[in-house]
């Protein structure tokens, strides 16, 4: 679905939403009430502002008795093919969140990508697939990374396990640019990133990669991943013990001033390595 259809139908969800919502005698704080959000969100969610969690879809649904209609509307709108169905709310939960925080121990996080990286790494992950679908893939990556330029960015902060340092994925030029990438980003203050080093040993995140996710008018989400599957929690007590990992792993970490050293040296390393080869 284009970008530009896809709006239409989110604005089709929203207009539908206040016409339920108001048939059932509902004002937007009463409705937003019974659905564990605030009212100003439900007026979001009618403008198509913000788009609604699918769990706040289906409790839409209860409420208002809609036979699953806004359930339906939400899996269909987060259906992108250029995502693996597990990752596809996850994509537009970023565009709502205020802040976004991220561990991750063995590759460098798709916001983050460059083209060569995000190109080798889905090439790695299968070897036999087509150049449109390879194509679709790094531009979506690539569309995802824009979040971080524009005026209502949300806070950006990274985590980066030395592993994901080291490993020339894409080859050494690949990992150069990659690396200068990140630097810049550093740099140009879109992003606070702290290298975990290898000299740490254990670390509280050993199981995979984290995401934790703040919204303005929601509760905190986490999201974890591993290799074929990855998991939304919104459960308040595992989001407060994954949140309480990433503390630990932000106390373990380098300075920011040290790990863009660290990034800075390792981008140098694979630019001599890449022109004596």
């Amino acid at each position: 679905m284009a970008n530009g259809s896809r709006q239409a139908a989110w604005e089709f969800f929203g207009t539908e939403l206040k016409r339920r919502r108001e048939e059932s005698g509902f004002t937007q704080v009463e409705l937003g009430a019974r659905v564990f959000v605030s009212g100003g969100y439900i007026g979001q969610f009618e403008q198509a502002i913000r788009k609604p969690q699918l769990d706040v879809a289906q409790r839409i649904d209860e409420t208002l008795q809609t036979d699953g209609i806004f359930e339906r509307l939400c899996r269909k709108l987060i259906d992108d093919r250029r995502y693996a169905d597990y990752f596809a709310e996850v994509v537009e939960l970023e565009r709502l969140a205020t802040k976004v925080c991220e561990f991750a121990p063995t590759l460098v996080p798709g916001l983050l990508q460059t083209a060569a990286y995000a190109q080798a790494v889905t090439v790695a992950a299968n070897p036999f697939v087509t150049d449109e679908y390879l194509a679709e893939t790094v531009t979506a990556r690539l569309e995802r990374a824009r979040i971080l330029n524009d005026a209502t960015r949300p806070e950006y902060w990274v985590v980066l396990h030395e592993n994901a340092l080291r490993v020339p994925v894409g080859g050494r030029e690949a990992m150069a640019e990659q690396l200068k990438h990140i630097a810049r980003l550093m740099r140009e203050r879109h992003v606070v990133m702290a290298v975990l080093p290898c000299t740490e040993g254990a670390h509280p995140s050993m199981g995979g990669m984290l995401t934790l996710m703040d919204f303005d008018d929601a509760p905190p989400i986490a999201y974890t991943e591993t290799s074929f599957s990855g998991t939304l929690v919104d459960d308040p007590a595992v989001v407060k013990r994954a949140q309480r990992a990433y503390d630990l792993l932000r106390v373990a970490a380098l300075s920011t001033e040290a790990s863009l050293t660290l990034v800075e040296s390792a981008a140098e390393d694979f630019r001599l390595c890449a022109s004596t080869t």
